[in-house]
């Protein structure tokens, strides 16, 4: 489990117990140590809340037992925790691999170079295929192998191979040439043709 899966979680079981317990606090009996010390370590990033000398003292009185520790999550420990639940995750969701498109992994120097060529759409006289800015824009990251992961349709392959010979023809070849090793799409204005147009029929 990564370091923000693992700060999540903890985060999930204090607003459960919290909302649990009626008065938003986690105990010290709820949580075991090695939970207690992640949460003091959230706390150090603002996310989390520890009951003072004051809280505990209520909340011993209300359980009818000292109360040594007790935390609860802050604002932005609540924000952290809803976004972190709602973020775009790096696995397609069903139907995102369809039978027409393809899983292409970018490394972060093709991406750079594909959201510049969907940057320039409105500039480009082969402006990219309809709808690969779109991927572009929603692309999600495998920050474990450090890869853009993008399911494109075969006129969009052509269109980011064409995008990615600008990038060449302007100072990088390896972007180019990885896309042609790993995806057999490589873009060439002399077997194109005056009259075709990357990512059209």
């Amino acid at each position: 489990m990564r370091n923000w899966e693992r700060a999540l979680s903890v985060l999930e079981a204090l607003c459960e117990r919290g909302q649990a317990a009626g008065h938003g606090w986690t105990l010290d009996t709820e949580l075991l140590p090695p939970h207690q010390q992640q949460v003091n370590a959230l706390e150090s990033q603002g996310l989390v809340e520890l009951a003072c000398r004051e809280d505990r003292a209520e909340l011993s009185a209300l359980e009818g037992r000292p109360v040594r520790w007790a935390a609860r999550l802050t604002p932005y420990g609540h924000d952290t925790l809803t976004y972190g639940q709602s973020r775009p995750r790096a696995e397609p969701s069903p139907g995102e691999a369809g039978p027409d498109r393809q899983l292409v992994e970018l490394i972060p120097s093709q991406m750079a170079a594909l959201r510049v060529f969907v940057g320039l759409t409105g500039q480009l006289r082969v402006p990219p295929a309809d709808g690969l800015a779109e991927q572009v824009r929603t692309a999600s990251c495998d920050h474990g192998i450090k890869r853009w992961r993008l399911y494109l349709t075969q006129g969009q392959m052509e269109s980011a191979a064409y995008g990615l010979w600008l990038h060449r023809m302007t100072g990088s070849a390896a972007e180019a040439n990885r896309f042609g090793r790993e995806y057999g799409v490589v873009y060439c204005p002399a077997r194109a043709g005056a009259h075709s147009i990357p990512g059209t029929p």
